[in-house]
């Protein structure tokens, strides 16, 4: 497989200049056309949740399609979870060293200091898009308009039904932010990102501009919510663990060829960058055994193209995921496997080398150009070392649920051993075995670790103050707390979730501010001692009723920030309670109380914070 021979020569020069453990590079020679690039993310779809990858029953003829046009890396490995793995995507860093080691709890925030793809592709004339998700922050400086995106069409948090999505959303007819402003969108949300990227595309050709388009789906992350007509074909089938998830993927299916042909039709197909991948295991497309771990064990329904463990897990079936990448006009058309040892991290290298990007000298990056890899050439990638963990804490700890990766071994939390080679499944461990292995593998892993430690001092801190977002709601899925997990999904919001945390805040100038508590979020309109209606069932469709409201009498409320603590009484009628405080620029920590008339005591879930005109 080849590029053009003037690409070659243009991208053999760019590999040249910038290639060594890091990747650093001031100045490249342009490229004739640059070519647009199209990144399609999936969620939680897993290496067996696709038909050429050996799924017998999910029907996906378009991803097939894809496949068998690309150079196609069967060794490629991600974060076991979706924020951690969107964070290395972005920033060609591991998720540990850009502050992503978790999905809630203030971790799934990059860093701000963070150089983002699409600020590379913004800065060399590139247009920039996010359509579907982003789940990399919320709020200032941690949307994708302030890390390069310029067209921004996406759902709140994690996933549609989270804590800072539009309330009630349900994949149909929702409110989503369009270029910072709430804007309700008639259809599925799926067709809707396809759609209003196909359109950001074909505006882009008008104006002769090359484009980045990152489309992320939340599709076929929880909640399982699809047409009939899509998951209909797998029920009933005792081998599918969830009809419904095979639905979300069959219709993800259906917009990649709709977007393939109208890429054709509005002739953009040959000279795109066109990657299809996913950012973790499967969620559902497996089932693990009874009496096997809910999430490491063996699959006893469904596909899981023969690993253990799905999504969150450290074993092969948590982070080894699809990564297909064609490009007519670089060559890159034929089906052709490639099974080197390659990461999340990889990607942003690997699209600065084929669209001959610059960037600034100071940019360094864990992965590598893929590049070498597409043209036949492996030498780089021999002993190549990948470390992927799911850490799910505030602060990372080593050897935590961690996959070390070279060649067909896997060492796992430091104590066990699998060679693939002869054990796929990673059935049997063969630690005691290869006790010298062990040995250099943890020396290895201490390296890197001792390397990337430093990186867990810097904090994320949302800014409150900035003109671009002021006010800002803060939101308890960011809470830093020592729960599991924060309330993260608005089913926590309707049950009063009793947990409190704070967030991690920098006052971008002193001043007054006014700061509301919520229990509800302002779109509601809902008292504090208000109960939500129940979201219905949607006919013809799997989306079923929300769970039931809990009403919470609070009696007072407290806040502290800074220096400063202040407590009133509540009036429950009331949407929100607020303060005036005086706060100084700089960072600082920020909690609020909610008392009950039992005396126990939660946090505001959303709290607005706004700069008030001097």
């Amino acid at each position: 497989m080849c590029v053009s021979p003037i690409k070659n020569i243009v991208l053999s020069s760019i590999a040249l200049l910038c290639f060594g453990s890091f990747f650093s590079c001031e100045s490249v020679q342009e490229l004739p056309q640059k070519p647009n690039v199209i990144l399609l993310v999936v969620d939680d779809q897993g290496y067996g949740d696709i038909g050429r990858l050996g799924n017998t029953v999910l029907k996906t003829p378009n991803i097939d399609a894809l496949y068998d046009e690309s150079a196609r890396f069967t060794q490629y490995h991600v974060s076991p979870t979706c924020a951690p793995t969107r964070a290395a995507l972005m920033t060609g860093h591991h998720s540990n060293r850009a502050g992503v080691w978790h999905t809630v709890n203030g971790r799934s925030l990059l860093l701000e200091r963070e150089t983002t793809i699409a600020q590379v592709f913004k800065e060399n004339g590139y247009a920039t898009g996010i359509f579907g998700k982003w789940h990399l922050g919320d709020n200032y400086p941690f949307r994708p308009q302030d890390k390069g995106f310029e067209e921004v069409l996406v759902h709140g948090g994690g996933g549609v039904e989270q804590t800072m999505d539009y309330w009630d959303n349900d994949y149909f007819d929702d409110t989503y932010t369009n270029n910072g402003k709430l804007e309700k969108f008639k259809g599925f949300c799926t067709d809707i990102w396809f759609d209003n990227a196909k359109k950001y595309m074909e505006e882009n050709k008008k104006n002769n501009k090359p484009f980045f388009c990152y489309l992320s789906t939340n599709a076929a992350h929880t909640p399982y919510f699809v047409a009939n007509k899509y998951s209909d074909p797998y029920e009933d089938n005792e081998n599918v663990p969830n009809a419904a998830f095979y639905g979300l993927i069959a219709n993800v299916d259906e917009n990649i060829g709709k977007l393939v042909a109208y890429l054709k039709e509005i002739d953009l197909m040959d000279n795109t960058i066109l990657i299809f991948t996913t950012d973790n295991g499967t969620s559902a497309g497996a089932k693990i055994e009874q009496g096997g771990d809910r999430l490491d064990g063996f699959t006893d329904k469904g596909y899981n193209a023969g690993m253990r463990g799905i999504k969150a897990s450290m074993y092969e079936g948590g982070h080894r995921v699809p990564l297909f990448i064609h490009w007519k006009d670089g060559g890159i058309t034929t089906g052709t496997d490639i099974n080197e040892l390659t990461a999340h991290y990889d990607i942003a290298p690997t699209l600065i080398d084929l669209c001959g990007l610059n960037v600034k000298e100071d940019l360094k990056f864990d992965g590598k150009s893929l590049k070498p890899l597409i043209d036949g050439k492996n030498e780089e990638f021999k002993d190549r070392v990948v470390i992927t963990n799911s850490q799910r804490i505030e602060v990372p700890k080593p050897w935590r649920r961690t996959a070390f990766m070279k060649g067909d071994w896997r060492l796992i939390n430091g104590t066990e051993l699998y060679d693939l080679s002869t054990d796929p499944e990673q059935r049997t461990n063969v630690a005691d075995q290869f006790p010298e292995k062990v040995t250099a593998f943890k020396v290895e892993y201490d390296s890197w670790w001792n390397e990337i430690a430093p990186s867990y001092k810097d904090e994320p801190y949302i800014i409150v103050g900035n003109p671009t977002d002021n006010p800002t709601t803060l939101h308890g899925h960011d809470w830093h707390t020592t729960a599991v997990a924060s309330p993260w999904h608005q089913r926590h919001i309707r049950q009063g979730y009793l947990d409190n945390g704070y967030w991690l805040v920098k006052v971008a100038e002193s001043g007054s501010y006014n700061v509301k508590l919520r229990r509800w979020p302002v779109e509601t309109h809902l008292p504090l001692n208000g109960i939500a209606p129940v979201r219905p069932t949607l006919a013809g469709t799997t989306v079923r009723e929300s769970v039931k409201s809990k009403a919470l009498s609070i009696k007072n409320a407290r806040i502290k920030v800074q220096d400063q603590e202040q407590r009133t009484l509540v009036d429950p009628n009331a949407e929100f309670v607020e303060f005036t405080v005086a706060l100084k620029a700089g960072e600082s920590q920020l909690q609020t109380w909610f008392t009950l008339d039992n005396e126990k005591e939660l946090g505001a879930y959303y709290v607005t914070v706004e700069k008030l005109m001097e």
